[in-house]
């Protein structure tokens, strides 16, 4: 199931970045994050995220992956 990146995005609210995917993961899961949520972040390829743009990026690439 895709996941929208502003979905994903009010999960990160508030947080200092870099930021890398084991602290976005468990980030979200500390602030209720679903399974869905979750399972997308940890597919991610990046390890390390500068901003919330990059996550958003790398969203955005999967779903089209996912597409395809």
């Amino acid at each position: 199931m895709t996941v929208n990146p502003i979905q994903v995005q009010k999960f990160l609210s508030g947080v200092d970045y870099p930021m890398s995917k084991d602290d976005i993961v468990n980030t979200a899961r500390d602030q209720g994050a679903d399974d869905n949520v979750l399972s997308t972040l940890e597919q991610l390829p990046a390890e390390r995220f500068n901003s919330p743009n990059d996550i958003s990026e790398a969203i955005g690439k999967l779903n089209r992956e996912g597409d395809g």
